[in-house]
């Protein structure tokens, strides 16, 4: 509980009508989760706007509403107007918990391609150090013996600072979460004290949502931007995008590199050839981060999760570790025995072939799937792609642009393709549009389209041509979701010799196509 006046002092008011110090109970923005002594906060959506349900608030016991246009007709009930509810909502989240996340070192992961990876190695290496910790991001918030699936990558700011005042109660030192270039846009991650931020790399994604690549970026690079100067940030120097903000913030900056050879921490002496990343970081530059200085020196980084974009999520991840002052005996631990996230270049099966399973998800997402393929040993590659759906032209023909790319590396000449019809929501629907555009491109590259309208019969005609040695990579985002549960339930009824605890063992804590 908390006084009214108290919360305002949190927020700009432009004008305020019927004024009254309440008790406040709760906040809400969802007019049907609002409780007797609640402040409901009005904002104004994609496909709603909450000003309309002011009457339903009310009725369930709202005491006060927080708006952007003054609602008429309510002469006795309080009413606050500020320019921007969304932010209102996410600093009066903020007080109301009593500021939890300056309870807590909190790291911020922004990037286009490998928010969850990163993240989940970056909890890795903190909890091999005993920390108790917190993660929030696409595919679960966890924190103590408590986990739950996620709708949105970042939760609403109200939904958010709760999770860190749980996080608090129970004696969270640090939280590691993803943050959406949506967040950022939509003051989701409003009044989050970051401690460490960092962008990885950018790619042409969500620009329906953004209106154009430079929105998106600034969305992204305001992370970085707003960083305070006694916060770090982790810039990635081989992306020219994540580079062009080393002068663009008041934060300590430490760099890394994989390629290039530039910056503060480099990647050297890489071995992909097993698809899981061998190599050594350099630290190039002496830094000093809380108490503990680090002088330049070499370490030997070893990986479990396979894949070349593995190597530049783990050097976000031992930067983090090392700003966190975390033994780099630790990070090497942490590291070795992470096992990987769902969907993200995961082998979900390794005998006389392999199974991969990647989101798939845009241009740079799957040049960097594509080139990890390209260091493996194998003899031949079985792509079963799922168009995505709903998301435009534009994105459509950029994943297709990359397949052609790499397929003459790749020695790629047929592509076993899926709408997914029985697997996608109605607002994952694959349109005419969408598949005409891929149709086009891989006939102009003259690759052959095996195009079928179920995900089964799909995978299943991959698996009936996979031989030894090669790979069946089942690539896609939300219509590729239960491939993995697909492919091994193929397995199981063509091999019932094969121990199938072994077998499902990869969807033992599956939260994607599970069902």
């Amino acid at each position: 509980m908390a006084k009214l006046n108290d919360l305002l002092k949190s927020i700009h008011v432009l004008d305020a009508w019927n004024e009254k110090d309440l008790d406040v109970q709760g906040l809400a923005y969802n007019s049907r989760d609002v409780n007797e002594g609640d402040v409901f906060v009005c904002i104004k959506g994609f496909k709603t706007d909450g000003h309309t349900y002011v009457a339903e608030a009310v009725k369930n016991g709202a005491s006060a509403i927080i708006v952007e246009d003054q609602q008429e007709g309510w002469d006795t009930l309080p009413q606050y107007r500020v320019e921007d509810s969304r932010k209102a909502l996410a600093a009066l989240s903020d007080a109301f918990y009593h500021h939890p996340s300056q309870s807590m070192k909190t790291i911020g992961i922004t990037a286009t391609n490998g928010k969850t990876s990163t993240s989940f190695m970056t909890d890795a290496i903190l909890e091999e150090h005993g920390l108790k910790t917190g993660l929030i991001g696409t595919v679960v918030v966890k924190y103590g013996d408590y986990s739950e699936p996620t709708k949105l990558t970042t939760p609403e700011s109200l939904d958010l600072h709760r999770y860190f005042a749980q996080m608090r109660d129970q004696d969270v030192s640090h939280v590691t979460m993803e943050v959406s270039s949506s967040a950022l846009d939509l003051n989701r991650v409003g009044s989050v004290d970051f401690d460490i931020v960092t962008l990885n790399n950018i790619s042409r994604e969500h620009i329906d949502l953004h209106g154009s690549f430079e929105e998106y970026f600034n969305s992204k690079a305001s992370l970085i931007r707003n960083a305070g100067e006694d916060k770090w940030a982790i810039l990635n120097l081989d992306d020219p995008y994540s580079a062009s903000l080393i002068d663009e913030t008041k934060a300590h900056v430490l760099t890394f590199s994989v390629e290039t050879g530039d910056g503060d921490l480099i990647c050297k002496d890489l071995d992909l050839s097993t698809g899981r990343a061998k190599f050594t970081v350099e630290i190039r530059k002496p830094f000093t981060a809380g108490g503990t200085s680090y002088q330049p020196q070499e370490f030997a980084i070893e990986l479990s999760t396979p894949g070349y974009h593995s190597v530049y999520n783990s050097m976000v991840a031992v930067a983090a570790g090392l700003l966190s002052e975390i033994p780099i005996s630790t990070i090497q631990q942490g590291l070795k025995g992470f096992g990987g996230v769902e969907r993200r270049f995961e082998m979900v099966f390794e005998d006389d072939f392999k199974i991969l399973d990647d989101h798939f998800a845009n241009y740079g997402n799957i040049n960097v799937t594509l080139s990890t393929l390209q260091q493996m040993d194998y003899s031949n590659l079985k792509l079963v792609y799922a168009i995505r759906g709903s998301r435009g032209v534009t994105v459509n023909r950029e994943n297709a642009k990359a397949i052609v790319e790499w397929a003459p590396k790749l020695g790629l000449t047929e592509v076993i393709a899926t709408v997914s019809h029985s697997h996608v929501t109605e607002k994952d629907v694959v349109t005419d549009e969408e598949l005409r555009v891929f149709q086009e491109m891989m006939e102009e590259a003259g690759i052959k389209v095996d195009l079928y309208k179920e995900l089964d019969d799909a995978i299943h005609h991959a698996l009936s041509e996979a031989g030894e040695d090669d790979v069946v990579l089942l690539a896609g985002c939300q219509g590729m979701d239960p491939g993995a549960k697909i492919a091994l339930e193929q397995l199981n009824k063509t091999r019932p010799e094969m121990d199938e605890e072994k077998l499902f063992k990869p969807l033992k804590n599956r939260v994607a196509g599970i069902l």
